[in-house]
């Protein structure tokens, strides 16, 4: 066995407590320099002899992580880990193998082992495995928390619900976020899109790593294709220095691109090349960069007819679509909105330096009957202005805006007689025209304001009212800004 490498770091380096590491190996010089090394880089180590004695230590030492040799007396590495199986959710196995015993090894795997390691052990890559497995059960022990957290309180993280729709959600991010799968969300402006997406990137192993946001839809088409992949110094007029892209801001982290049916096809189709061959140039480079990203992607589009509309590459959309997770609309989760609301008073009110104990009655029946075109978006800023209004410790419907339970949108509207109406049988596209056309009538026709409730950038909104337009939608008020 090979000394300690000079990268060890002591057990005082390290921010938390050190995972416990079990090394079961019949070969005692063997047993004690793997226990010796471990240690030199900051875990908890005990050894023991066999199968038997390791399963024994199990219980008293509580590992995390247990390396075990495959060819043992009394038990050997398969009958231990047989009799682990039950723990294999909270204990990381190693299997350490000789090179005729590989397919042993393997089928190790198949039972529940995290990974196996050939003798003679090199010991950087029982390093490498070692950290990604410290990588790992901190993501486990993130998302017991978080499960503890949904049980307790009713919230997952920042994320803030427990209807049956918003439970598949955190179901589907348990599952991606260990992964470096590329994830496409979709749902209608202001329902929680980035939420969702910082939320996979805080539960992934990359969370220590950069996280990199930017709305397609805000920038100039002429400006994004630099902002996501930088340009050298001359590349274009006004390029008077080198500009690092998105994609080297977020190497080795996560980069959430929202709004991406905005993007113009030629732009789509060199964002497919960089997914698929993880290399890609600056504007007016030569050189080949390679990154090491995790793409999260999302629109307020069914993804499906941006596709058929032309608007989403259909490789770029199969690129994407790894993981799906559709985002329900509030006024499909109004379980939640009690939750919701409960949770942006304790965010609001202790700035505001005020004791609001939640909304009252009134009020949450106002709530109830709201359609909420704004979505989460609107119903924070909804609260977000009620606590600054309220003065005793409850939120009443005088702390509301005026337009909310009278001429808001709500759901007396779906049956209005002026023929706007958001009914079952509608198409998302008849829906959205109908829901933009609701928001102009409840700000007034400001554009600007529609364009804040929808959660929307202005521009993307006069793209929308100039295709409605064009298509004979009769979509403005008499007036307006």
């Amino acid at each position: 066995m090979t000394s300690p490498p000079a990268i060890a770091r002591p057990a005082a380096a390290r921010t938390v407590p050190p995972e416990r590491v079990l090394v079961v190996e019949d070969d005692a010089s063997t047993r004690a320099g793997l226990a010796e090394l471990i240690m030199a880089w900051g875990f908890e180590a005990e050894a023991a002899a066999d199968g038997q004695q390791g399963l024994e230590a199990v219980g008293v030492f509580r590992p995390s992580i247990v390396i075990s040799d495959l060819v043992m007396p009394q038990m050997d590495g398969m009958a231990l880990l047989r009799a682990l199986q039950d723990q294999l959710s909270e204990i990381a196995f190693v299997m350490l193998t000789a090179q005729g015993t590989v397919e042993t090894a393997v089928e190790a795997m198949k039972i529940g082992a995290y990974d196996y390691l050939t003798k003679p052990i090199d010991p950087r890559r029982l390093r490498v495995v070692l950290d990604k497995i410290v990588e790992r059960q901190n993501t486990l022990r993130e998302v017991r928390q978080l499960r503890r957290q949904l049980s307790e309180q009713g919230t997952f993280g920042r994320m803030v619900g427990q209807s049956p729709a918003i439970r598949r959600i955190y179901r589907t991010i348990e599952q991606a976020a260990p992964t470096t799968a590329s994830v496409l969300i979709w749902g209608e402006s202001g329902t929680g899109k980035e939420l969702v997406a910082q939320t996979l990137h805080q539960l992934s192993p990359r969370a220590r790593a950069p996280y990199v946001a930017i709305n397609c839809a805000a920038i100039p088409e002429t400006l994004l294709e630099s902002e996501i992949f930088g340009h050298e110094k001359g590349a274009f007029t006004g390029a008077i220095d080198r500009r690092l892209g998105c994609f080297e801001l977020a190497h080795r982290g996560t980069l959430f691109l929202d709004e991406i049916a905005e993007m113009m096809p030629a732009t789509q189709v060199k964002l497919l090349r960089v997914l698929q061959e993880r290399t890609f140039r600056r504007i007016g480079g030569r050189q080949e960069i390679s990154v090491d990203v995790r793409m999260i992607a999302a629109t307020n589009a069914n993804p499906a007819q941006a596709v058929e509309s032309g608007k989403l590459r259909e490789d770029l959309f199969y690129r994407l679509n790894v993981f799906a997770i559709e985002i329900p609309p509030l006024r499909d989760r109004r379980d939640d909105i009690p939750l919701l609301a409960q949770a942006f008073i304790q965010e609001f009110a202790p700035r505001v330096q005020k004791t609001i104990r939640g909304v009252a009655p009134e009020a949450m029946r106002v709530f109830e009957q709201h359609l909420w075109p704004g979505n989460v978006r609107e119903l924070r800023n909804v609260i977000e202005r009620a606590t600054i209004l309220a003065e005793g410790e409850w939120i009443g419907p005088e702390h509301l805006p005026p337009t909310l339970g009278a001429a808001g949108v709500t759901r007396a509207e779906r049956g209005s007689p002026d023929g706007h109406a958001l009914r079952p049988g509608m198409t998302v596209d008849e829906a959205e025209t109908e829901l933009i056309r609701l928001t102009l009538v409840h700000t007034g026709n400001n554009k600007t304001r529609a364009a804040e409730i929808l959660g929307i950038s202005l521009k993307t909104l006069h793209n929308k009212l100039n295709r409605l337009r064009a298509a004979g939608e009769a979509i403005d008020p008499p007036s307006g800004r």
